[in-house]
């Protein structure tokens, strides 16, 4: 495979960097944050001294750093922002998701939560009209066996029919839809377990840990895990009723009540609209180990984790906000906002909520035809807020959630690997003998930029394939050594 060849100019910055005399130190810092695309600049400095004595146990300061900064990883989810960033936070998803499943003790859940009843459901999104797809014969509507990655997959056969309002708005209101299908299923449980909801609270709880997905066709589904506990959570037993069978039964007729919808309200030109769930569900119970027929443990947090770092740019769809800035999104000026007023409409966005050109947006057709949904329907709907959330196609909720008991959360794997890179740091200081009280830390820092030099982006990149590539070799060895 022929390398990719630079340009003259990043060519030379490359030059620049990998001769300068701080190169190593730069590399180092590099290295720290996993090979960032879009590292953090700070500047500024931090002093250890001994509260008793007054003696300077430390000093730090950037003045020495290459450029006078220090280097920190951006840590954006997003994996088409940055990858390295976005690994170790699908590391954290996925042992979140697996702490719930197969128990943690260094965070206080049992191994016994294996016992518990638990499933991996997918809630899909409704029809918004047909589109291109591989359906099992193989063969499209529009007579064309697609291959798996053609680009038309997803796509409306007949745009001028496509629903695209529609599926703006379902996007925009999944979270309401979620939230009235757990309400639903609870209901659901205590119903198929003879007792009152009021009982249900003293017997059992219901954990749950979830992601959201774009299908192709830019309509968002949930993939979530769900759990039932004891009256405390994961260190309690289940009820002797609580069984995998009625988990799945009460789900399922949750999913299809009435209950579980959304109405929107009618507009200028929009039709009143009910949203549910689609009506392709699918509910499996998750096994502790491979039998063959089930899914597992570690495929369902892998699942899982691997969904926690994409977003609507999967769908053809832009990765960051495209909203007007001097209006919010609104699309309805701050300062003369008034009622029946000609000067009420934004004067930077012309009234669209956008600040970009759709026509110039680098999307697909179909990607394109969803923005301009939203920003027709955001003064229909202007609560909602379409216009600002249009690069997520209208959805404006969390793409990883879970439920206050389901595990641990992402801040405290968080909080315990700084602890963990503190403690290393203080090792190398000479400070891991010397007591925490005694010990006063003063700090100023500032914040510089962000980002690389076209130069510093390439070696970066090439820092970050070393270290995923290290990864996946002790990954590889490690899966080899538990097989053995």
């Amino acid at each position: 495979m022929p390398e990719t060849l630079l340009d003259p100019t990043t060519l030379g910055d490359l030059l620049r960097v990998a001769s300068a005399v701080d190169y190593h130190r730069w590399e180092e810092q590099i290295h720290r944050t996993g090979g960032c695309a879009d590292p953090i600049h700070l500047t500024g400095w931090t002093l250890h001294k001994d509260k008793t004595t007054g003696q300077t146990l430390h000093h730090y300061s950037t003045e020495g750093e290459p450029g006078g900064r220090l280097r920190v990883a951006c840590g954006n989810r997003r994996a088409s922002r940055c990858p390295s960033c976005a690994w170790t936070y699908a590391g954290d998803t996925y042992h979140l998701i697996r702490a719930g499943l197969a128990g943690d003790d260094r965070r206080d859940i049992p191994s016994t939560v294996r016992d518990h009843p638990r499933v991996f459901a997918t809630l899909t999104a409704p029809s918004f009209g047909p589109v291109h797809n591989r359906p099992d014969h193989g063969v499209c509507r529009c007579g064309t066996r697609h291959a798996p990655d053609a680009p038309d997959l997803g796509t409306a056969l007949d745009p001028a029919t496509y629903d695209y309002a529609g599926a703006v708005l379902f996007n925009n209101h999944a979270g309401q839809l979620w939230q009235r299908f757990t309400n639903r299923l609870r209901r659901e449980i205590a119903a198929r377990a003879g007792i009152t909801q009021r009982e249900l609270k003293e017997r059992a709880r219901l954990s749950y840990g979830k992601v959201a997905e774009f299908q192709k066709r830019g309509a968002l589904h949930f993939h979530a895990v769900i759990r039932l506990d004891g009256p405390d959570g994961p260190n309690t037993p289940p009820p002797s009723w609580a069984t995998v069978q009625l988990l799945a039964d009460a789900i399922r007729a949750a999913a299809a009540h009435s209950y579980t919808s959304v109405s929107v309200p009618a507009a200028e030109g929009q039709p009143a609209r009910t949203f549910r769930w689609g009506t392709q569900l699918d509910v499996r119970p998750v096994k502790a180990f491979e039998d063959g027929s089930e899914i597992t443990e570690q495929a369902v947090a892998s699942y899982v984790a691997k969904y926690a770092t994409k977003a609507a740019e999967n769908t053809g769809s832009i990765d960051s906000p495209i909203h007007c800035r001097a209006c919010r999104g609104t699309g309805r000026s701050r300062r003369y906002d008034r009622v029946g007023s000609a000067l009420s409409r934004c004067a930077t966005c012309d009234g669209t909520g956008l600040g970009e050109d759709l026509a110039r947006l680098d999307v697909t057709d179909h990607a394109r035809r969803l923005i301009a949904a939203c920003a027709q329907l955001q003064p229909l709907y202007p609560e909602r807020q379409l216009a600002r959330w249009a690069h997520m196609l209208g959805f404006r909720g969390h793409f990883s959630s879970k439920s206050r008991r389901y595990s641990t959360t992402l801040g405290a794997l968080r909080q315990a690997r700084a602890d963990y890179r503190a403690a290393q740091e203080h090792a190398a200081l000479g400070l891991d003998e010397v007591e925490p009280d005694t010990v006063l830390v003063l700090a100023d820092w500032q914040y510089a930029g962000h980002g690389h030099t076209p130069g510093e982006s390439v070696l970066a990149a090439t820092i970050a394939r070393d270290l995923q590539l290290n990864r996946e070799t002790a990954r590889e060895e490690l899966a080899a050594l538990e097989g053995a």
